[in-house]
């Protein structure tokens, strides 16, 4: 049990019906007890924040944290050809040991961003090393295996049956949900349409709505994939997915760059959620979503730095600001305001994985998920815009401390929950490991 801590003195964003203020957050058993001007109670640790800001932590809402050891590896290259030249390939290299140190590698890049929550795909096998990873971390996550039951380029090690598939991402949701004090969940995770069968949609669907798991995958990510499924099946990515019963709250798909109307109208009527990924769409030449145009129709959107193969960064920053400035250059230099944008990477993400009543905002009764940020920075000056300031101003550099369920992971420069340098050091050895087992 965490012992309370009151955090004194900063300038607080909390992102509910307070907005900006200065003042005080008290915090027991890991939940939020009160926020606002608060006398010291007696026997409680003092945290003074003068001259910080105090934010929810970032939610990011689609990672590949067995991808992180690949970064650099797959440079160059349209997505077909990096994930059948590279990536999938490097995931069939995996074993269980090389997982593991890349999901931690991975999980000290987030936390060091500021990052407390995340949702995220892995590869087909060795999931359950991304849950123990991710479980040390003391990170929030909802993690998911890659369901890979069909399509064309599949490595033999991620060949995998309808019923496999399904067994081994049931077993993981059992084994896992709920652990950690709450902070681990699982999901469903199948690839993306071309990779799975009608079946395993179809039981994937059923299994969705008797359990109340989330569904997390790709759509729509390029003209090739939308090409592909219109081709096969005669219709639209999303309109295939409608059919088979995967629509919903409990959907949340990466990407959807190239949407027809229908598609969109499809998504605002189920109320299916999207996962924007700027830096990998742009890195890939995957396109650029219409986020204000999904907004504008009432459409979740939240933000996501991918996988480190593809975006080469994890830092929710960088990702928060390109988002933010893509949508001007596509709709015009009112798009996407920056308190619109700082709301869809913390409160929007707790949106999307159904957690808003607990994450995402600074909040009574909400689980302390808070980054402390230092404003004795240059890039600080002006403090007239806060939300100016968090978008287009604020580096992962200027995060002073992090803290999960009111336990402090990230402080003085290190993840107190990571051994980094042992971590660094052995991904340097096993990446050379990776390659051979790819061929590449």
């Amino acid at each position: 049990m965490n012992s309370d801590l009151l955090i004194k003195g900063g300038t607080l964003v909390t992102m509910g019906s307070q907005e900006v203020i200065e003042g005080d957050i008290i915090i027991r058993e890991g939940r939020i007890a009160g926020v606002g001007r608060i006398e010291t109670p007696s026997q409680v640790k003092v945290l003074e924040v003068k001259d910080r800001v105090v934010i929810p932590g970032l939610v990011q809402t689609h990672i590949h944290l067995c991808q992180t050891i690949f970064r650099g590896m797959a440079e160059g290259l349209t997505l077909s050809d990096w994930l059948q030249g590279r990536i999938w390939p490097l995931e069939a290299a995996h074993f269980p040991d090389s997982i593991y140190i890349s999901a931690l590698l991975g999980l000290s890049e987030l936390i060091r961003s500021g990052t407390t929550t995340v949702l995220t795909m892995e590869t087909v096998r060795h999931t359950r090393m991304v849950f123990k990873a991710a479980q040390e971390s003391g990170i929030r996550a909802v993690i998911g295996k890659a369901m890979m039951d069909g399509g064309n380029g599949l490595p033999p090690g991620l060949k995998e049956t309808t019923e496999e598939s399904l067994e081994e991402s049931l077993r993981l949701w059992e084994e896992w949900q709920g652990k950690g004090n709450g902070r681990l969940g699982g999901c469903f995770a199948p690839r993306f349409a071309p990779s799975c069968s009608e079946t395993l949609l179809k039981r994937i669907g059923e299994e969705s709505r008797r359990r109340g798991i989330l569904i997390h995958s790709h759509a729509a990510e390029t003209k090739g994939e939308v090409e592909t499924i219109r081709k096969g099946k005669g219709m639209g990515e999303i309109e295939y997915l409608d059919g088979l019963g995967l629509t919903g709250e409990r959907l949340l798909l990466a990407h959807c760059i190239w949407l027809g109307d229908e598609e969109v109208n499809i998504l605002a009527r189920t109320k299916t959620r999207v996962l924007h990924c700027p830096s990998s769409n742009l890195k890939l030449g995957s396109g650029i979503a219409d986020v204000s145009g999904l907004r504008k129709r009432g459409i979740s959107v939240s933000i996501g730095s991918d996988g480190a193969a593809c975006s080469n960064s994890l830092d929710g920053f960088w990702e928060l600001r390109l988002a933010a400035l893509l949508q001007k250059v596509k709709n015009g230099p009112q798009a996407l305001g920056a308190q619109e944008a700082f709301r869809i990477a913390t409160l929007g993400g707790a949106e999307a994985l159904g957690m808003e009543r607990e994450i995402g905002s600074i909040e009574v009764g909400k689980w302390a998920d808070l980054a402390i940020l230092d404003l004795n920075r240059s890039h600080f000056l002006s403090l007239d815009d806060i939300y100016s300031t968090l978008v287009y101003s604020t580096q992962s550099s200027d995060v002073e401390m992090v803290l999960v369920g009111g336990k402090v992971i990230y402080q003085g420069g290190k993840v107190l929950t990571i051994d980094e340098g042992r971590i660094f050091q052995e991904a340097r050895r096993i990446a050379p490991i990776l390659q051979k087992g790819a061929g590449i």
